[in-house]
């Protein structure tokens, strides 16, 4: 095979170790994959897959691979690749790779048309940037898409507004939606993940520390509570009403960004929205004060506004930039202002990502077989596939729970009975 763009193909024996140590913590992932081995319900598909390449997603390609899917695999953000693994990946598993850490964005961009050169039925994507670069810029490949699935929050936001506005040309399916996935992997991997990314980084204490964090999604939720737990004093800034109530019900100060900005020392990003922290926010941080960001782009950080600021830069440890502001103080930001948990860190354990997984493995399965029924929108996982997941996992874990009897399900599905 010679149809690939890694670092080193030299590190594969190490990245299949790691595939390999991730594997044992994806019970569910490894079930589906022995039946999509004898049932091949991917047969004869080409999938481009856009996703961070880690040892996690290995894994999920690995399963694809085995149900007959002919799949190349792209990095979704620059700085989100483990190079081993994706050497692994082509060395030991045989499966194109197209991503290197750090690589630029017109590499970045070079490695994503890569993956459409394979001309998919299928497509799989962490962020919709696969699929925006199919409707700007390769939209003669449109007419042999079958229909695509989404992992993160960002990208569904984006393919809803592509939907809204007439232009998705094939159904996709918002796997981010299930509960097996948003509800744990959002809350629980993002929570642990960011927090294992900022220490790695910067190899600091958090307790004692006041730590802002921006949106009080279910990212925001994981992020805080672990903070929290570590000893820090967490104030959430929030635009909408509902999530910031809920944050102050659970303990934490809540304030706009502006108040914020004047006592943080850790800032954290994770709204998949916009200069979050903008120019008037940096202008009153404190000296010393650390930025960073764990949405799936990095503009939640303007960070043009932070060099203008700024009289000069150097990178003072591996991921962590220092910017110097012409009255002296100094703003570091980590990873690039990039998914800190996945630039410095290994992203999200593989406990969490074996329902993540499972449910894109379980998404493609279920679009192939419906495709032709689907319209040109976004999708949910259904539920059955959601609920399915959840009981093998708890099988997985030995964890066993309650049956309703008939008399409770007819109890249930009555109106007869009051009180």
């Amino acid at each position: 095979m010679e149809n690939y763009d890694v670092k080193d193909t030299k590190l594969a024996e190490g990245g299949r170790r790691k595939i390999e140590w991730a594997e044992r913590e994806m019970p569910v992932l490894r079930l589906i994959r022995e039946r999509f081995k004898k049932e091949r319900p991917l047969q004869g598909l080409r999938l481009s897959a856009c996703l961070h390449v880690t040892t996690e997603t290995a894994n999920l390609v690995h399963t694809l691979h085995e149900g007959g899917a002919d799949i190349v695999l792209t990095a979704s953000n620059p700085l989100s690749t483990q190079d081993e693994v994706a050497a692994a990946l082509v060395t030991h598993f045989e499966i194109p790779v197209f991503a290197i850490k750090g690589e630029s964005n017109v590499t970045y961009y070079k490695h994503l048309n890569a993956a459409l050169d394979h001309k998919p039925h299928l497509t799989m994507d962490d962020g919709a940037d696969l699929v925006g670069t199919l409707h700007k810029d390769r939209r003669d490949l449109l007419s042999n898409i079958i229909g695509g699935t989404e992992e993160t929050t960002t990208g569904v936001i984006r393919l809803r507004a592509m939907a809204e506005d007439g232009a998705l040309e094939f159904p996709v399916i918002a796997v981010n939606d299930a509960m097996t996935k948003h509800f744990f992997d959002n809350r629980y991997g993002t929570g642990q993940s960011t927090i294992d990314g900022i220490v790695r980084a910067t190899n600091i204490l958090l307790a004692g520390k006041t730590i802002v964090v921006a949106g009080y999604g279910w990212c925001g939720r994981g992020f805080a509570l672990r903070a929290k737990g570590m000893g820090a004093n967490v104030v959430v800034t929030e635009v909408d009403p509902l999530p910031a109530l809920e944050a102050v019900m659970d303990g934490y100060r809540v304030m706009p960004m502006a108040e914020a900005a004047k006592i943080g020392d850790i800032f954290v990003t994770m709204t998949g929205d916009l200069n979050v922290i903008d120019q008037h926010h940096f202008e009153v941080m404190k000296d010393g004060a650390i930025v960073a960001n764990s949405g799936h782009f990095n503009v939640e950080i303007n960070i043009p506004a932070l060099e203008a600021l700024s009289v000069g830069k150097r990178l003072v440890r591996p991921f962590v930039e220092q910017f110097e502001m012409k009255d002296g103080r100094l703003i570091h930001l980590l990873g690039e202002g990039r998914l800190i948990n996945l630039a410095s860190a290994e992203g999200h354990p593989a406990s969490v990502m074996d329902m993540s997984f499972a449910n894109q493995a379980l998404a493609a399965e279920y679009m192939v077989k419906n495709a032709d029924k689907l319209e040109n929108k976004v999708y949910s996982v259904p539920d059955a596939i959601d609920r399915e997941i959840a009981r093998i996992k708890l099988d997985a874990m030995a964890v066993a729970i309650d049956t309703l009897t008939e008399q409770q399900v007819k109890y249930l599905h009555s109106w007869q009975e009051g009180t």
